[in-house]
């Protein structure tokens, strides 16, 4: 059973910085792509970032280029996301998301397992 388990979230001001993570377990994504993806009250979900099995390719949405990075670790099974320079937008319930290829796409339904999110509020 595939299970993603995202930690992290929490409160901070705006201008300060999180990081999440999130552990793999019950399949080997240590060949695949992984991904962060958030959803914001009353809107859709948003690719955040993606990064392949070897780390050697990333895609960022265009709202966190420049403020978020995403890393991951195969010795662990484990994907971070740094956030910088939070803004009040980056409010959200941050997934971490799972391929079932090593391609680092930007849509959200290119992604096949889900954890079950960690909240992210940016006050203001």
């Amino acid at each position: 059973q595939v299970q993603l388990v995202e930690s992290g979230g929490g409160l901070v001001q705006a201008g300060g910085s999180l990081r999440l993570s999130c552990a793999a377990s019950g399949r080997t994504f240590s060949r695949t792509a992984m991904a962060w993806v958030r959803q914001a009250p009353g809107k859709e979900r948003e690719f955040v970032a993606a990064i392949s099995w070897g780390g050697a390719s990333t895609n960022y949405g265009d709202s966190v280029k420049g403020r978020f990075t995403i890393s991951r670790d195969n010795a662990k099974i484990t994907v971070a996301l740094q956030m910088n320079s939070l803004k009040s937008e980056d409010t959200a319930v941050y997934y971490c998301a799972g391929s079932r290829s090593n391609y680092v796409g930007a849509l959200v339904s290119e992604y096949d397992y889900w954890g079950q999110g960690t909240q992210v509020t940016v006050s203001s």
